[in-house]
């Protein structure tokens, strides 16, 4: 019977062993809940595509950029500016800042229900002040679509007018996504008559979406991919924010309402 020498059998073995620890290897990742929807549309083929196994945790804006600061060992953490809080702490490879896509807050209705107008300031005002009922995030957990709308009816001088009829979603929703699609359900269902959060988590199939408030009224917020100075793997790390910046990624940001890059 014939042997295989013991320096080929070495390397075929050696061979083998790292093929399945690369094919094991997994990726770490944590993300706020307005860019969920496209991040895990785009897992399987980044899995596919270079053998890493990802491994996502998604949360509040708010509560992602306290998990970032604090230390908490993550491959690939993507942040809401401002960043400096962020970069200061020494968690992020500063140079490895990349732009993603930007999410903007969105309004709906209970599907069939008539759309208010929300083509510019005046009607965002007029669609607050005569609906019944609101429902978005609570800032308090987070999230950082309440944020913005916080800052949207304070800027609009309209929040102690509207504060009566808003109702304020407190805690993570399905999966720790800061309550966006609890914001949905709640239109859906008909327990509120106006939804606003993240155009990009509203998916229940119970409402219709009004569309995006304009740049004027509430500011795009916009996501920020690094890799971790605690990345296990800083290669697989580069790989995965590489892909996540890539055209493939720009239509699922696309796909989810949201304006990829800068």
């Amino acid at each position: 019977m014939s042997r295989i020498p013991f320096s080929v059998a070495a390397v075929l073995i050696l061979l083998g062993g790292s093929g399945t620890a690369f094919a094991q290897t997994e990726v770490t990742l944590i993300a706020p809940g307005g860019i969920r929807a496209p991040i895990e549309q785009l897992i399987p083929g980044f899995e596919k595509k270079s053998g890493y196994k990802v491994n996502p945790t998604f949360g509040s804006g708010g509560g992602t950029k306290k998990q970032v600061i604090q230390g908490d060992v993550f491959d690939v953490p993507i942040v809401q500016p401002p960043l400096p809080e962020v970069i200061a702490s020494g968690n992020v490879v500063e140079n490895t800042a990349t732009p993603l896509a930007s999410v903007a807050v969105g309004v709906a209705v209970k599907k069939g229900a008539p759309k208010p107008d929300i083509s510019n300031t005046e009607a965002v005002k007029k669609m607050l002040l005569s609906a019944k009922s609101i429902v978005c995030p609570d800032a308090a957990t987070g999230a950082a679509a309440g944020v913005s709308i916080n800052e949207m009816l304070k800027k609009l001088g309209i929040d102690e007018q509207v504060e009566p009829h808003l109702k304020r979603m407190r805690g993570a929703g399905p999966g720790g996504a800061g309550g966006g699609n609890m914001v949905s359900a709640m239109v859906a269902k008909g327990d509120a008559e106006i939804a606003m959060t993240f155009v990009s988590e509203m998916n229940d199939p119970g409402i219709d979406i009004v569309g995006v408030l304009p740049k004027e009224v509430s500011p795009w917020t916009p996501l920020v991919g690094f890799i971790s100075t605690h990345a296990k793997n800083p290669v697989a790390a580069k790989a995965l924010l590489q892909y996540l910046s890539s055209p493939e990624a720009t239509a699922a940001y696309k796909a989810a309402g949201m304006q990829p890059g800068k």
